[in-house]
């Protein structure tokens, strides 16, 4: 009897070796590698080329056309995807456990199929009776919606020419495998199969595709990172756990922009999409309270006003603490270097405490104003007013730099209530309209300090 030839990779980046490694030498990550079985067979055939078939095209002569879309019902989803679902496309959506990945696909499952198209529903880790309990906890119930708890591909890619749906939702890809390759599913060789598999689906039968990935404990896609490279659209849902906000962000997107942002709110009936989320976010802002103050960033289009927390507390330790929830850890570092050289505040013995309210993670640069006033206003104990609003990048000299999109943080602001609105002096003039808000341009940090907190202008 042959001896069996088995082969180690990496699930991380798809190393393979012929023998075990502690840790990738590719990508450098410990007890990654898995022995798998090495698959026979011959690929004398796989470079035969039809010459002709083959030849390159001016470009000039190349007839583009408009992608085609169909919606999902779910503005703040569609306005992440581009506009819409694009028909072919193979979408990789992926997140924590938890955090709501089926159930926002289950509800576009049904508003797809309630437009008059198939959708079927393939579920690798759930049967079908406990989606059909989802199902009914959210008042889904459709004619065209079908459900499919089937792992097997040659067994689900049967089952397409008989349903020929519009729309597939597989959850997930690491539970589906192939039976050609016998290594288990989950590995790198089993998902890369069934990536391509669908992705050949999409491509050839013109069939728009959402499949979920699972997230490694640093919050990155399980498998290899070719996984991202085959798909045209990758989704990412971020959020706390325990927090009621969810947040889509598209990391890749072929068909549009990889800046928006949708933003929704678990609740017992699904996830809602929230249209003005900047009111949500500000509505407990307390009063009065030192160390609290209203940001303004930009999502792609999108304006939003945000709070910023902060706590400046004298430290019981030899080395203060510092701790940021929902902004760069290492830029708040350089921040804090900046407020002592420049202005001259003494935090080197001071705990510092930041937090974005609401769970949602911002790496915009213009929030850096916002997170120096902060820690400036709970150092110094005096609270800022709560019709201010601030927005502008830092220098390391401690000058305030431009932002963007800086007519759409204003008319948010005014929208909102506010009636003034601090902004870096080199955007004043872009300015048009200056109705119902006072502008307060700034050139450097000390100045915007000394304005909000003490009420300077000059």
């Amino acid at each position: 009897m042959a001896k069996i030839k088995t082969k180690y990779v990496c699930q991380e980046c798809g190393y393979e070796t012929s023998k075990w490694l502690g840790r990738c030498p590719e990508c450098t990550k410990w007890n990654t590698l898995v022995e798998e079985i090495e698959q026979k067979g011959s690929n004398k055939d796989v470079f035969i080329i039809d010459k002709s078939s083959s030849r390159p095209v001016n470009i000039n002569s190349i007839e583009t056309k408009e992608e085609e879309r169909f919606s999902t019902c779910i503005d703040e989803l569609d306005r992440v995807l581009g506009g819409g679902i694009v028909k072919g496309s193979l979408v990789l959506v992926g997140g924590d456990p938890g955090i709501g990945k089926s159930t926002l696909l289950i509800q576009v499952s049904s508003n797809v199929a309630n437009s008059g198209k198939k959708v079927l529903y393939i579920s690798g880790e759930e049967s079908e009776s406990q989606i059909k309990m989802r199902a009914q906890r959210l008042g889904i119930n459709s004619d065209n919606l079908y459900i499919f708890a089937e792992n097997n591909l040659s067994l689900i890619e049967a089952q397409l020419d008989n349903i020929k749906p519009d729309l597939i939702i597989l959850d997930s890809i690491q539970t589906v495998y192939s039976p050609e390759i016998s290594s288990a599913p989950g590995t790198v060789s089993q998902i890369k199969e069934g990536t391509s598999k669908f992705m050949k689906i999409s491509k050839k039968m013109g069939i728009s595709t959402f499949i979920v990935g699972h997230v490694t404990k640093e919050g990155s896609l399980a498998g290899p990172k070719l996984l991202e490279h085959m798909v045209d659209t990758v989704l990412y849902f971020e959020g706390e756990r325990y927090n009621t906000y969810r947040l889509v962000r598209a990391v890749k997107n072929r068909f549009g922009s990889t800046n928006e942002l949708g933003v929704f709110e678990m609740r017992d009936l699904g996830l809602v999409e929230l249209e003005n989320p900047s009111k949500i976010l500000i509505s407990e802002k307390p009063k009065d309270v030192a160390g609290s103050v209203i940001i303004s960033t930009v999502e792609g289009t999108r304006p939003m006003l945000l709070e910023m927390q902060a706590l400046v507390s004298p430290t019981s330790y030899g080395i203060p603490k510092r701790t940021a929830t929902g902004v760069d850890y290492n830029r708040v570092g350089m921040l804090l270097a900046v407020l002592e050289k420049r202005v001259g505040l003494q935090i080197q013995n001071q705990d510092v405490y930041l937090n974005i309210v609401g769970g949602i993670k911002i790496n915009e640069p213009s929030i850096d104003l916002g997170i120096v006033i902060a820690i400036a206003s709970s150092f110094r104990n005096v609270a800022v007013d709560e019709t201010i609003a601030v927005t502008g990048e830092v220098g390391l000299t401690g000058e305030v730099r431009a932002v963007s999109f800086i007519e759409k943080r204003i008319a948010e602001c005014k929208k909102l209530g506010f009636t003034k609105i601090v902004i870096p002096r080199n955007n004043y003039e872009a300015v048009k309209d200056t109705k119902g808000i006072e502008i307060w341009p700034v050139d450097n940090l000390r100045q915007a300090i000394n304005i909000v907190l003490g009420g300077n202008k000059e």
